[in-house]
């Protein structure tokens, strides 16, 4: 896991996105790759100063180019001993960007709040599906770690064994993983002690645990688990339910998706 991309627009939540990046250009010893992310024209609409700089930013592509690759380099710059480059080109959409995404070890994106528009989740869904990678989800906050202490969501499902195959890099080099298996969070399939066993195998040493909801969402009971365990990194796979079902009755990745104050590794 050394290629990292790093969609770089003029979010508020773009300073996350760089630090994340930066901390796992870090660990992993990779390089990150910055790329324009255009603008959503349907967001700019309210008369705030900042979307006033995006809207003339898309007038002029180079323009808009230019500003967030000063936000790029302004940060990565304090870090001169870290790899890290900019990729010319066009700004890239979300179409583009789920293409891009394959040829990347990871991509870097920020986690959709309640004040984001669509366009948000719409990105990191296409990310998810269209790629066939792993992606970062930032959280709002930068964080301080990534990687020390991991808690992966086992729920049995071939999206998590997705999400614990592609974590393995950052697996081997914690000092501590979690397997947190969450009761009515789970479909058939191998157990956390099973999951446990395979990481054994590879020189990981994991602790297992597997607990009741208390009746509470199974989303929140993993989220506040996570945080209890003190973990900076939960690695999740994503949409064991469908898109449609998870946006109609809630679940796991829809849950940390709109809470999560922790960066989440997602794949599918």
């Amino acid at each position: 896991m050394k290629a990292i991309l790093v969609p770089v627009d003029q979010s508020s939540s773009i300073a996350s996105v760089l630090t994340c990046a930066e901390l796992l250009a870090r660990r992993l010893d990779g390089i990150a790759e910055g790329v324009a992310l255009r603008p959503d024209p349907v967001s700019a609409i309210a008369p705030e100063p900042v979307i006033a700089e995006t809207i003339l930013a898309m007038r002029n592509d180079d323009e808009f180019i230019g500003r967030v690759k000063v936000t790029f380099e302004s940060h990565f710059g304090s870090f001169p001993e870290l790899r890290h480059r900019w990729r010319g080109g066009s700004p890239v959409d979300e179409s583009d960007l789920g293409s891009l995404s394959r040829v990347y070890d990871l991509t870097v994106l920020s986690r959709p709040s309640d004040s984001a528009n669509r366009r948000a989740m719409t990105t990191l869904e296409t990310a998810l599906f269209e790629s066939g990678r792993p992606i970062l989800v930032a959280p709002p906050s930068a964080p301080k770690s990534i990687g020390e202490n991991i808690v992966i969501s086992w729920n049995c499902s071939t999206e998590q064994a997705s999400a614990m195959g592609s974590a393995m890099p950052l697996l081997r080099l914690a000092k501590t993983v979690t397997i947190l298996t969450i009761e009515g969070l789970t479909v058939a399939g191998p157990t956390g002690a099973q999951a446990k066993e395979c990481l054994a195998a590879s020189g990981i040493d994991a602790c297992e645990i597997t607990m009741g909801n208390g009746g509470k969402k199974p989303g929140a009971v993993l989220l506040a688990e996570a945080q209890k365990l003190g973990a900076d990194l939960i690695v999740k796979g994503a949409y064991t339910q469908s898109r449609f079902r998870q946006m109609i009755f809630g679940g796991a990745t829809s849950h940390l998706l709109a809470h999560s104050s922790l960066p989440i590794l997602m794949a599918r």
